[in-house]
């Protein structure tokens, strides 16, 4: 079964939105995660946007044979739609079960959005 921010009663969970459901439904479909979890972190951001930055965990058993940036390159080929709209951000940790088992849950911060400011 996969633990995912819809079944997740946390604050970060409540707060993921639309955008953040429409990517999980397509993930599921795709890769049959056993661990997937969507963190909203458009509070980092600069602007208005309050659905488009997000931390993206995800343990599949679809990533066993592929290096990392493979790994990313297939999110990224399942998501794209949303890469090219709403999402502006995605920071994407991705797992097999037994790299998830030795980080122990442990997943680094996203680094602060710059948003168009190039760091100024």
């Amino acid at each position: 079964m996969t633990e995912n921010f819809v079944s997740d009663l946390s604050l970060t969970a409540s707060h993921a939105g639309p955008v953040a459901a429409a990517m999980q439904q397509d993930l599921e479909a795709a890769l049959n995660p056993s661990y997937l979890r969507f963190e909203n972190e458009s509070n980092n951001h600069g602007g208005p946007a309050t659905d488009s930055h997000f931390k993206l965990i995800l343990v599949a058993s679809a990533f066993a044979e592929l290096r990392a940036v493979q790994r990313h390159q297939l999110v990224y080929k399942l998501l794209r739609s949303y890469l090219e709209g709403p999402v502006h951000a995605l920071s994407l940790h991705l797992f097999t079960a037994e790299e998830w088992a030795q980080k122990e849950g442990e997943i680094a911060e996203s680094p602060a959005c710059l948003g168009g400011s190039k760091g100024a």
